[in-house]
């Protein structure tokens, strides 16, 4: 692989290039950001800022070594969903919060006695088929936005531009070449939009309306809910973590291979992982989604060999500015739910494969019954919506109980294989 920099980590571009590269990977998150918020009920324009916010933050915890963008976590909607349903955007917030707060554990715990622990801890048995459940718990609510019209009913035309974004997002993925295959998310939204447009869905008056310069409504605590942690938001956000932290690791193996450095040793997993939860509890703390590293922007490094920190930074800062432009807040709010459904329905399949795809790359030998035992329990459990009621204040749902149930049972079903040789150890021959 060819990863000798145009632009190393340190270096800053030219005034006249910074611009345009830093679209680069605004562009390349924006979809993807924007969607979590657009399902959840939050604001896509608080989602913008705090993920620029949050990618700064996590830049200064990593000492400006690692060239992460931070965008919205898909992992958390349906847990974001259920809190929000039981205790209004506050209860979201606090929730968001408490995981952040576990990545900031994990780490301190990573700083005194390393880091391979976790990965014992969360093993590709556990972690796959918990991916698996999060893209297919979330199947029902693609199909819903993709067939129905505002009123919940069925209908033809809206589930025609549903399966025209679905289908021009699928050619953009297969088809784009270069830079363009990294925004297939983006440009399947214009096109669906466009065709929204043309068969007369889309209300195009609340963006000539907008102002230019709009303040958000940001869920500030103590301002807009006062603060109640329970054991069952506990339950229901926190066990998340498990499936996050796992992604946040692979992404970071991915990118020392891209960069050409080991991100695992320096600046250390316990500094990531801390940029990583201290980005989600400032993105709670005003108002949008958990925030996760993401793979479409590590694409962008990967096919530009343009590794510059500050050019992350400076797509960071432009999310920001985005999120204050009315305009742009009222045109993300135009775009018909059908056009969302359309993306979704490869988004959701694409995460549960991905779930698949850490299962056979991995290697996992479903001949072996404590295999075939773990991952059949995580995804009945998990898919099927089954939890553990205590009381109305004490309750395990879904996707948190299938990751418990799977974290359990790898712990204690006999037959552990030891770890011979981790994807740490692998990842050190690579970039070495």
């Amino acid at each position: 692989m060819n990863n000798k920099p145009i632009l190393d980590v340190k270096e800053y571009p030219k005034p006249t290039q910074w611009l345009t590269l830093s679209l680069q990977h605004l562009f390349a998150m924006f979809g993807a950001t924007i969607l979590v918020p657009y399902l959840v009920g939050l604001s896509p324009a608080i989602a913008l800022i705090s993920s620029g916010l949050g990618t700064l933050a996590f830049l200064i915890i990593t000492k400006w070594q690692v060239p992460a963008y931070l965008g919205s976590s898909f992992a958390f909607i349906a847990p974001v969903i259920a809190a929000k349903t039981a205790g209004g955007p506050g209860a979201a917030m606090v929730g968001s919060f408490l995981a952040g707060l576990v990545y900031g554990i994990v780490a301190l715990v990573i700083s005194k006695a390393g880091h391979r622990w976790i990965m014992n801890l969360l093993p590709p048995i556990v972690v796959g088929p918990v991916i698996v459940v999060i893209g297919l718990s979330l199947a029902g609510t693609a199909v819903g936005m993709a067939m129905n019209n505002p009123a919940g009913e069925y209908s033809l035309l809206h589930f025609s531009v549903a399966l025209v974004t679905l289908a021009a997002t699928i050619i953009f993925t297969l088809y784009l070449k270069g830079l363009l295959s990294i925004i297939p998310i983006l440009a399947g939204i214009v096109v669906g939009y466009i065709y929204a447009l043309i068969v007369g869905i889309v209300d195009f008056q609340p963006v000539l309306e907008a102002s230019w310069f709009e303040m958000p409504e940001f869920i500030i605590p103590f301002v807009s809910y006062d603060v109640n942690i329970t054991l069952d938001l506990v339950l229901l956000m926190v066990p998340v973590a498990i499936v996050t932290l796992s992604e946040h690791i692979g992404h970071q193996l991915v990118l020392s291979k891209v960069v050409g450095r080991d991100y695992i040793k320096e600046p250390g997993l316990h500094r990531s992982i801390l940029g990583d939860g201290t980005a989600t509890m400032i993105s709670a703390l005003i108002g949008g989604p958990p925030k996760t590293t993401y793979g479409e922007n590590i694409g962008v490094l990967a096919i530009t060999r343009v590794y510059s920190v500050y050019v992350i930074a400076g797509a960071a800062v432009l999310a920001v500015i985005f999120g204050f432009i009315g305009k742009i807040t009222a045109l993300i709010s135009t775009i018909p739910t059908p056009v969302m459904g359309g993306i979704s329905i490869l988004l959701f399949g694409i995460i549960a494969s991905s779930g698949l795809r850490m299962l056979v790359d991995s290697k996992i030998d479903f001949g072996n019954n404590r295999n075939l035992v773990i991952s059949s329990v995580i995804l009945v459990i998990g898919i099927g919506g089954a939890f553990i009621k205590v009381s109305e204040s004490f309750q395990i749902q879904g996707m948190a109980f299938a990751a418990i149930a799977g974290v359990l049972l790898h712990l204690i079903l006999p037959g552990k294989e030891p770890v011979k040789e981790d994807m740490f150890e692998q990842n050190d021959k690579k970039t070495a």
